[in-house]
């Protein structure tokens, strides 16, 4: 209720109102008021005179009318009385434009009232706004309650046009209204001779220019449109025949002659509707559709940029209209038609006026373009049919148009249609897994068992009456790790093991008697086997279901007693470690230890006379129908090594997955060690060879802030890897074997560099022993007597532990064993390398002035001699001291011939063979080449042979893709490893240009020449993008970076890019904001600007999240909210948290990093993560009953 009305109150409860020229206007009720309140009536004055005083009021106020009517500008009155201020003037100007359009308008009601106590009528004014009040009581707008012939239940009006100074003062009385009178034209501060400050106020007298008239910007929309459009061509024209200047060039005529020339008829002018110049500018018309423009109209109104886009686009529609309708089957046309929409909402004047906020017009125009490009997509489903990009394309436009259950019902019909697309599934199970409103974890699992067994149905003939495509087997395989990894970001990772534990099973233990069985009848045998409590694969004293089986069918199975050690039964003692903490944090931190300890499914002991119902948490046990669904058949020996390596990856071995189809990357990056530096400075060399995958291994999930655990699982997780290598190994081929073993030996590796980089003796000590004795027992082997690959990793373990004199003999055994092979030997190439590179690292930490470059000390250096060696072929002894020179220059030749022969379009003898040779291991040849040329002629020269190899693999993997695309099938695993192979000659490459540059003088430009070129064709690779952004952020000069990751992010669809670009810049802000704080240059720095570094970071974010990959990236999401944490931001990062539910709501690290960065919102979050089906391993309540214990 506004001011106004309170008065209008106040007057109806007082006897007579406070202006007596009115009293005789009063209703009845007034006589009959309160003798009490006689003190505000004015017995001295006369009621006549009132009247003849309003009689006279009302004439002057019909002049005052009449007046303005014909557009007369009366002169205010003056009262001597009431000082006139500026704002009163202002409101009065404003009434009189009130009153204007009141009289245009009857029976609207004015607002001449602004609610506000500086609109109250004073006494002066009623003389001149007397008339006002008559005629606002005929047409029922604000009146005086005295002036009411009737009473009324609702004796107030609303105001609707609001007065700022409400809000900004909190009261309704004018005089809180501060005001302030300015006293000259200066400031202080200012230097009056160069600076100066204007005071012009731009009032409502001022002429506003029209927004049509103004010039248009570069950013406007009809500049943009125009620099998008495609010019008219303009043909050169010969000079007048009367000219007798010859000019040097042949002159262009400008567009406006080009039109006004050509403007005149149709005759004569080439074009798709007139092709032959045949017909006049009346049929043209006609063929376009248009009538025949006046000449007039013509004349007066020139055709302007925006006609002409106008136009433009005209004919690009009519275009695709015409080639859609003669060949309606066309589905690349269909695909342009539809993005050709995006280019016709940019152009100006289609969804509103250019005058108005772009940021208006594109809010109205996005749902106007999507439902067109749907009923474009409607269009071409029902002329294709049988195309499924068409209407993925169409179900990926319709999520922001369609309700949750309308889209769900569409994807079903649509995996009904196509049940044997592999990818399909795959796109379906995508939508599942991130549509927030549908999403739980039982209903996904399901819909993976679902899309494994109807593939599997496929694959067996099952189902008639679809035929399998190419490539089933490789896509059913990685749905299935998809789904473990799935999983295991929801907290579910016993499902998960128990997924890989079932597939090993069914694929390696399988019975003869159903191994030509449809699958879903084998599934039914094995449902026997998983129930009946026997041990799995990794389990202690497994055997496996083919022996069980076996042993079934003579009469039962015996089961040893087995005397268990009981470890996990004090591994819950002390959860809590400190009382004093915060609820939250110790929720925290018992959750993520839990995570750890308890990722291995629960199985009753059956020599302790456990049962099911003894275990504590339910969830802990798998039932059959929870794996059952995912069994496929793989028959290939290659997908099952992909299936070994696939599960020691997921348990946190360095396996390399890489040359198989794996799932979807973003999807699964959700570890920040990716992003870390894994270059060690004592190591500057040898630091590249095992790069970090980016995907947390089970038993290692914990929030982004917290401390994340090394290589290495819990004790009963080391003695189950153990027993899968024993249990599986004897299963694989020989080859396959060396494969795995390698594998191990790195793992037991990256457990030891682990503690020698924590500098705990101790740990050190039991690893390195425990290492040692497994390495030992693997060479000990018959068939790896001879595997120098083990020998490598076994003599470099040794190195790692500081053991140089037994690295030394087992590196000098292995070298005596195999030196025979010589350069042709890939094995021995990566020994000699590995050999060569620790000699180095250890000379340059002896000595800072590196290994030297010269002849003379290039003839004493252990390196040399080894790599002189590999390159002579003949047997080896170890290094005495001195080197021959004609020894080294044999073994460059040598070099020189092997790297002939072995690169890809080197050789001259095979190039009349084409893609028949063979493409062989190069990596470590080239290499040692490469160090060799460096530790005896220079820098430069290992650079050109890094160059020469790095190009024609370049080549050899760009036409065998080539050849792949073209006849349609998959990309082969040696095309595959031959992109490994160039990648991993890029790192070595960079690693060896960055220890020159340690050493000596050298430019960076070479450094960056080779990241940029090997990342223009690796833009995913890991081990490159972490050396780009060392290389980078040693200098401050951040324009170059940014413009590369520009490039690289426009031209690549990857997440990894992204991340690396966002990574830089924080990075680079770390290091701005130690320098503001820091105390070394004073204090005024800590006041410093950060120079825009967070809206960058936070654009790349945004843009990050808005590609197709980046927006399922649990790792971006995770990252993003604790940025805006970090700069203060906590609500919009709570924010940023609900928006990433909307893609991600699987991942439960998200969730976990909420809880720490919002701790007041924890229990908000545990409820959502029960809602949603994601393991919670503690509740609160046991949090709160291990806090009274």
């Amino acid at each position: 209720m506004t001011s106004y009305s309170c008065d209008c109150l106040h007057a109806e409860a007082i006897n007579m109102a406070l202006f007596p020229a009115f009293a005789g206007l009063s209703n009845t009720k007034a006589e009959n008021a309160h003798k009490e309140l006689e003190w505000l009536s004015n017995q001295s004055f006369r009621t006549d005179d009132a009247l003849s005083l309003h009689q006279r009021a009302t004439e002057k106020a019909n002049e005052t009318q009449s007046a303005e009517t014909s557009r007369l500008v009366i002169p205010e009155r003056e009262d001597k009385n009431d000082v006139q201020s500026n704002k009163k003037k202002k409101k009065e100007k404003k009434k009189k434009k009130k009153k204007k359009k009141h009289k245009k308008k009857s029976g609207e009601p004015s607002p001449a009232s602004s609610g506000s106590d500086s609109d109250t009528i004073y006494p002066s004014d009623l003389l001149k706004k007397g008339c006002e009040e008559v005629q606002f009581q005929v047409e029922g707008s604000f009146v005086w309650l005295d002036d009411l012939q009737t009473p009324t239940d609702r004796p107030f009006c609303v105001d609707r046009r609001a007065d700022r100074a409400n809000w900004e003062y909190k009261s309704l009385y004018r005089g809180d209204i501060a005001r302030y009178k300015r006293k000259g034209s200066s400031s202080l501060g200012l230097d009056l001779r160069s600076q100066a400050v204007s005071w012009a106020e731009s009032g409502p007298e001022k002429k506003r220019v029209d927004r049509r008239q103004r010039p248009n910007r570069y950013f406007s929309p009809t500049v943009r449109q125009l620099l998008m459009s495609d010019g008219k061509p303009t043909l050169p024209r010969p000079p007048p025949e009367g000219t007798t200047t010859t000019l040097p060039f042949i002159p262009v005529p400008s567009c406006l002659e080009g039109e006004a020339e050509g403007g005149g008829s149709a005759k004569g002018q080439g074009s798709w509707v007139n092709p032959l110049g045949v017909y006049d500018s009346s049929t043209s018309l006609w063929l376009q559709g248009k009538g025949k423009a006046e000449h007039g109209k013509t004349e007066e109104q020139p055709s302007t940029p925006r006609d002409n886009a106008a136009v433009m686009l005209a004919e690009r529609v009519e275009n695709f209209n015409r080639r859609l309708r003669e060949t309606p089957t066309d589905t690349h046309t269909w695909f342009q038609f539809v993005l050709f929409q995006d280019e016709v909402a940019g152009a100006p004047g289609v969804f509103g006026d250019i005058s108005e906020n772009e940021t208006e017009r594109r809010k109205r125009s996005v749902r106007a373009t999507l439902e067109k490009k749907v009923a474009i997509l409607d269009r071409a489903v029902e002329n294709n049919p049988s195309c499924v990009e068409l209407k993925l394309e169409r179900l990926r436009l319709c999520r922001e148009l369609w309700e949750p259950a309308a889209l769900l019902k569409e994807w079903k019909k649509l995996v009904f249609l196509h049940p044997n697309s592999a990818p399909l599934w795959r796109k379906y199970l995508l939508f599942m897994q991130s549509h927030f409103s549908t999403f739980s974890v039982s209903k996904v699992n399901t819909v993976y068992g679902k899309c494994l067994s109807t593939l599997a149905a496929v694959q067996d003939g099952s189902m008639v009456s679809h035929q399998v495509l190419p490539g089933t087997d490789e896509h059913m395989l990685a749905i299935f790790v998809q789904q473990c990894h799935f999983l295991r970001q929801a907290g579910h990772s016993e499902k998960a093991v128990c997924l890989f534990q079932g597939l090993l099973d069914f694929t390696f233990f399988k019975p003869d008697t159903v191994k030509d069985l449809p699958t879903r009848q084998q599934v039914e045998f094995f449902e026997p086997f998983w129930d009946s409590g026997e041990p799995r694969v990794g389990e202690r004293g497994a055997s496996g279901w083919r022996a069980w089986m076996t042993q079934q069918e003579r009469g039962g199975w015996l089961q040893p007693s087995e005397q268990d050690d009981g470890d996990e039964e004090d591994q819950e003692e002390l959860e809590v470690k400190d009382k004093t903490w915060p609820k939250w944090r110790i929720w925290l931190d018992v959750e993520t230890s839990r995570e750890a300890i308890h990722w291995l499914p629960w199985r009753p002991d059956k020599t302790k006379g456990q049962s099911v119902e003894d275990c504590e948490d339910p969830d802990r046990q798998v039932l059959f129908d929870d794996i059952g669904p995912s069994m496929i058949r793989l028959v290939r020996p290659d997908l099952q090594l992909c299936l070994l390596l696939s599960f020691l990856h997921f348990l946190g071995l360095p396996a390399d997955t890489s040359c198989y189809s794996a799932p979807s990357c973003s999807l699964l990056l959700d570890d920040q060690a990716l992003l870390g530096d894994v270059h060690h400075p004592d190591s500057p060399l040898t630091s590249y060879d095992l790069p970090v995958p980016g995907v947390s291994p089970v038993g290692h999930m914990t929030s982004l802030q917290g401390t994340r655990r090394g290589a290495g699982l819990c004790k009963q997780g080391e003695e189950f890897v153990d027993n899968v290598f024993q249990m599986v190994l004897p299963l694989f081929s020989a080859q396959e074997r060396a494969v795995l073993s390698l594998h191990w030996i790195q793992y037991e590796k990256l457990k030891v560099l682990r503690c020698v980089r924590g500098r705990n003796k101790k740990r050190v000590k039991s690893q390195g022993k425990r290492s040692k004795r497994l390495a030992k027992r693997l060479l000990k082997e018959p068939e790896n007597r001879g595997r120098l690959s083990l020998w490598r990793e076994y003599a470099h373990l040794e190195w790692l532990l500081g053991n140089l004199d037994e690295a030394h003999k087992v590196f000098d055994t292995a070298l005596g064993l195999g030196v025979a092979g010589g350069l042709a030997d890939p094995a021995l190439c990566d020994l000699c390398l590995l050999y060569a590179q620790l000699e180095v690292e250890e000379a340059w930490r002896r000595d800072k002035g590196g290994a030297g470059t010269t002849v003379t000390t290039a003839m004493s250096s252990p390196a040399v001699y080894i790599l002189t060696k590999l390159a002579e072929g003949s047997s080896y002894a170890p290094f005495l001291g001195q080197l021959a020179p004609v020894a080294v220059l044999k073994a460059r030749k040598a070099y020189e011939q092997a790297v002939v022969s072995s690169l890809p379009g080197l050789d001259e003898g095979a190039a009349g063979q084409g893609q028949s040779k063979k493409s062989r291991r190069v990596k470590g040849l080239v290499g040692c080449y490469a160090l060799f040329q460096y530790l005896t002629v220079g820098v430069d020269a290992a650079d050109a042979v890094y160059n020469l190899a790095r190009k024609r693999l370049e080549q050899h993997s760009s036409m065998s893709a080539q050849e792949s695309a073209s006849s349609e099938v998959m990309c082969d695993i040696q095309t595959l490893s031959s992109v490994s192979e160039c990648e991993a000659l890029a790192v070595q490459q960079v690693a060896l240009l960055r220890y020159h540059t340690s050493t000596n003088v050298y430019p960076l430009s070479h450094i960056r020449l080779a990241l940029t070129s090997a990342l223009a064709h690796f833009a995913s690779s890991t081990s490159l993008w972490q050396l780009y952004v060392q290389v980078e952020n040693r200098y401050h000069s951040a324009g170059r970076a940014r413009r590369f990751f520009h490039s690289v992010t426009k031209a690549s669809t990857s997440v990894v890019p992204r991340l690396f670009a966002i990574s830089a810049e924080q990075q680079r802000k770390q290091l701005v904001d130690s320098v503001q704080r820091s105390d070394c240059y004073g204090d005024t720095l800590s006041t410093l600007p950060e120079n825009g570094l967070s809206n960058r970071i936070r654009s790349l974010f945004e843009n990050a999240i808005a590609t197709e990959h980046g927006v399922h990236c649990p790792l971006l999401w995770r990252m993003y909210m604790n940025f805006l944490v970090s700069e203060g931001k906590v609500e919009k990062g709570r924010g940023i948290f609900y928006k990433a539910l909307q893609d991600v709501p699987w991942a439960k690290g998200l969730y976990m990093d909420a809880v720490q960065l919002f701790p007041e919102h924890v229990q908000e979050f545990l409820d959502l993560m029960t809602e949603k089906e994601l393991r919670l391993r503690v509740p609160m309540e046991e949090v709160d009953i291990l806090l009274e214990d």
